[in-house]
């Protein structure tokens, strides 16, 4: 049997090699790790021109058609998750590209908001970094969540556990989307809001939509500007869901008290991002879905895949 070779992209913990059984593809496999973004789709077209199979980390690299022209030699594209919008599928159907996913055994987006949301209002890693800096004692008042409101944008999943997670917390919880409906709503056991009443009625603010062409920049300025001063919002779905501008500027002029991101519409965020000045905002780089415990599931599942369509031309997991 010829060699493969086969690239795994955007390693950023360097832990891919390390949860995953690559030993056992090593009879007829190559691998080679990517820890680091490509700069520019010229240099990932450059870097992977003599791989056969790519594993992608969510949208990470994205792979457009340009792309997909550039690599004639590719067979096998994976991807963690089920869903990846930054694949052109048409382009990879075109090219005889085989796609295919992972899955999840669970999703830990939702705690990492309640974390967030906890440090907006409790400031826990602020006051931990004053106190190793050996700083006054006793600075920041917090905030008690129990009896505030949050509102959900999107109610699907991983908004209703979210949901879950902040009755616990004794927080009242309303939900809008697009297509979200009151009986939904009361299924769920939570409140249903409009979008403008979600957004003025709200303590705390949590989006959870999927990326889409209809819902990129679906949290714009007039949303922002609906927000209690008191307010905070939380986005730990896709960055481009919010409108990045508007939402600094709010920052900036105070028009909120704060916000938490997890995610950006450039990533990683830019070291010179005037996000990154912000006193009043939270930043984690990407961390909704990053857990030892997914990725483990997400590269054994890679390894499962290369095996099994290396012998029998299969995938277990096909994107359509």
């Amino acid at each position: 049997m010829t060699r493969l070779r086969c690239a795994i992209l955007d390693d950023y913990f360097n832990i891919a090699l390390d949860v995953a059984d690559w030993p056992k593809l090593s009879d007829r496999i190559d691998v080679t790790v990517f820890s680091h973004p490509f700069t520019s789709e010229q240099a990932a077209a450059s870097a992977l021109a003599d791989f056969e199979i790519v594993c992608a980390m969510r949208e990470r690299t994205a792979f457009p058609k340009s792309l997909f022209d550039s690599l004639p030699k590719l067979k096998l594209l994976l991807t963690s998750g089920m869903r990846n919008a930054s694949i052109d599928m048409e382009a990879a159907k075109a090219k005889g590209v085989a796609i295919g996913g992972t899955q999840y055994s669970r999703d830990p987006t939702a705690p990492l908001t309640m974390g967030l949301i906890l440090e907006l209002t409790r400031g826990i890693g602020r006051e931990n970094a004053r106190m190793h800096a050996g700083e006054p004692w006793q600075t920041f008042a917090g905030v008690e969540i129990e009896g505030l409101t949050l509102g959900i944008v999107g109610l699907g999943k991983l908004g209703s556990k979210m949901a879950g997670i902040a009755k616990a917390f004794g927080m009242n919880v309303i939900a809008w989307s697009p297509n979200l409906t009151p009986e939904k709503c009361k299924a769920a056991g939570v409140g249903y809001a409009t979008k403008e009443e979600l957004f003025a009625k709200a303590d705390i603010v949590t989006i959870h939509v999927v990326l889409s062409e209809r819902s990129r920049g679906l949290v714009g300025a007039a949303d922002l500007a609906r927000m209690k001063p008191t307010a905070f919002l939380v986005n730990t779905a896709r960055g481009p869901i919010v409108d990045e501008q508007a939402l600094l500027e709010a920052l900036q002029q105070r028009k909120i008290a704060g916000a938490g991101l997890d995610v950006f519409s450039v990533e990683p965020l830019p070291v010179d991002h005037p996000f990154r000045k912000l006193d009043n905002l939270v930043l984690t780089p990407h961390l909704g879905y990053a857990t030892e415990d997914g990725l483990r599931i997400h590269y054994g599942q890679m390894v499962e895949a290369i095996d099994a369509w290396t012998r029998a031309g299969e995938l277990p997991r096909k994107l359509a």
